[in-house]
């Protein structure tokens, strides 16, 4: 998810080099020849969602077969999901689910549709908030399989540029409330949810393009997703940001920007304060 405060309602949701961090994360010279794309959003805006819905569809009615990831969906449902895909016809059957998260799922309900009348793979590739917590609580060995965190050097300190990158976000995206010591183990959550999309991502480019249905804050090519790709992977993902008008300072976190209205909200670390207290 994003860390910031645009988006801080889904957050308060949440309480040497790695693998491929050292890696160049140039865009490929070609977009539309991506094998992998990752889409943010800013996840209650509505305008943000119809943009990228119309990219994709547009190109889905072409001819293109991708499958898509999202951060909609924890990784425990994925046998669910696919079960769930195979007997629905209509997007609602799906997000009607009893193991269904909550999520503002009429936004959504346009791409689920899209892939069930096109034969899209869904895949589900979010930590859940559980493991989440159990990751805050205990670390990564508390969430993710060993294997996981030997491949991606989890057992080593993170690139102090990534860990610093993190911690930033998250003391911003928390409205500067929370205490150090939460952020410290708050990192790894962040970090474990942008390592398990990775993983997913580059074991269905195997087989297909693949489209990540995420937060921004998990397409930033300098402390996202991408980070965690392997290297033959980078060079084929386009990073995708749906950035609202008054969001200043965006431009080299993507490859590519899309630029929305504002959506009128609260302001969010009023929301966040009231809950602290």
């Amino acid at each position: 998810m994003l860390w910031s405060k645009k988006v801080l309602l889904n957050l308060m949701l949440v309480l040497g080099c790695v693998l491929t961090a050292c890696a160049s994360n140039s865009p490929p010279e070609d977009f539309e020849a991506s094998r992998i794309w990752l889409m943010g959003e800013v996840h209650d805006n509505p305008q943000a969602h119809k943009a990228r819905y119309e990219l994709i569809a547009s190109k889905v009615k072409a001819g293109w077969r991708p499958a898509l990831a999202m951060e909609q969906f924890d990784r425990e449902h994925q046998g669910l999901l696919r079960t769930a895909q195979d007997e629905c016809k209509a997007a609602q059957c799906i997000t009607s689910r009893p193991w269904v998260e909550k999520w503002q799922w009429d936004l959504y309900e346009p791409l689920i549709q899209l892939a069930l009348d096109n034969d899209l793979t869904l895949l589900a590739v979010n930590v859940s908030r559980r493991d989440a917590n159990r990751i805050v609580q205990g670390g990564y060995q508390a969430a993710l399989d060993p294997e996981t965190i030997s491949q991606y050097l989890l057992n080593k300190p993170l690139p102090e540029l990534l860990e610093a990158e993190h911690r930033t976000n998250i003391v911003e995206g928390h409205c500067n409330m929370l205490p150090a010591s939460v952020v410290e183990k708050m990192i790894p959550a962040q970090v474990a949810r942008d390592v398990w999309m990775a993983k997913v991502l580059a074991q269905q480019a195997e087989q297909s393009d693949v489209i990540l249905i995420a937060g921004n804050g998990h397409v930033q090519k300098h402390v996202g997703v991408i980070q965690w790709l392997p290297v033959k992977l980078k060079r084929i993902t386009t990073a995708h940001g749906f950035i609202e008008d008054q969001q200043g300072g965006i431009g080299s976190e993507f490859d590519v920007v899309h630029r929305i209205p504002a959506f009128p909200r609260e302001d969010p670390c009023k929301n966040f304060e009231a809950m602290m207290k």
